[in-house]
């Protein structure tokens, strides 16, 4: 685990962090039970409703809204701003990310009862690509650049279609193997799928790289409602908003700009990964 020293970072003397962090860093997931209050979840999935009802879905991939989304969540809640600073989340991922890190992407989302789930995925990584076939050096803690935080505010049970990861497959330096994309069986290594049901005030943490999806509901579901928050380490740029309507271009610069690989050096990328 690591922690900033001055400038650079360092290795954070050990027992000096939650068990909780420990398993992030070892299995690439872990379940923070009770971390809200009834009253604190109550407070926020009002306000993620209001959101719902006062923003229409943002279009980030130019061809497509998303309406189980919304975007940019702390800037649209006082009450999600408040909820990304829980420090009971903080005091679990800064060892694994460092003490100065940053939210890179904040989301709601809102899936019905009927949500078809997704495919096994890495969220954008992974970050220390690698063959098959060549281990880690397990005396080198696997690194961690992106944690992504799920403050579920319904009750998710396996009808419902929680989330679902691959112990230890954070450490694959690989992509799921696109032929079994939507495979319930896939393992790593021999270790299959957990999907955590949870309860609302539960948190779900889990390293971006670790293989994960969310299952499809069957009968019997109720839906999710949760706030999504990915957390990146300092060097890790923002995509809260994209860098269309953010960036470090002067106005004479990007009319200089004569070809899109220009647009992408000077910073101006296309909606990515964490974007939408």
């Amino acid at each position: 685990m690591i922690t900033r020293v001055g400038r650079n970072l360092g290795l954070l003397e050990a027992g000096a962090a939650p068990e909780a962090s420990a398993q992030l860093e070892r299995e690439g997931w872990a379940v923070l039970r009770g971390l809200l209050s009834a009253d604190d979840v109550a407070r926020v999935a009002d306000d993620v409703e209001r959101v719902y009802r006062e923003y229409q879905a943002d279009v980030r991939h130019r061809t497509t809204d998303r309406p189980e989304f919304r975007y940019e969540m702390y800037n649209r809640s006082a009450t999600v701003q408040q909820l990304i600073g829980h420090r009971g989340v903080l005091d679990v991922i800064e060892p694994v990310l460092g003490p100065d890190c940053h939210v890179i992407a904040n989301q709601a989302w809102k899936n019905p009862p009927d949500h078809g789930g997704g495919p096994w995925h890495c969220d954008a990584g992974p970050h220390v690509p690698r063959p098959e076939g060549v281990p880690w050096d397990d005396r080198i803690p696997y690194p961690i650049f992106v944690v992504g935080v799920h403050f579920w505010l319904s009750q998710v049970t396996a009808e419902s279609g929680p989330t679902a990861v691959i112990p230890g497959s954070h450490r694959s330096g690989r992509l799921p193997p696109r032929e079994q994309a939507w495979d319930p069986d896939l393992t790593y290594e021999g270790r299959r799928s957990v999907a955590p049901e949870a309860e609302p005030g539960d948190v779900l943490v889990f390293v971006s790289d670790v293989w994960h999806r969310g299952t499809p509901a069957v009968s019997g579901g109720s839906g999710r409602l949760f706030v999504q928050c990915h957390y990146g380490r300092r060097d890790i740029a923002q995509r809260v908003l994209t860098t269309e309507e953010v960036n470090h271009v002067a106005p004479a610069a990007e009319a200089r700009i004569e070809s899109e690989r220009e647009r992408q050096l000077l910073g101006l990328h296309p909606p990515f990964f964490y974007d939408g």
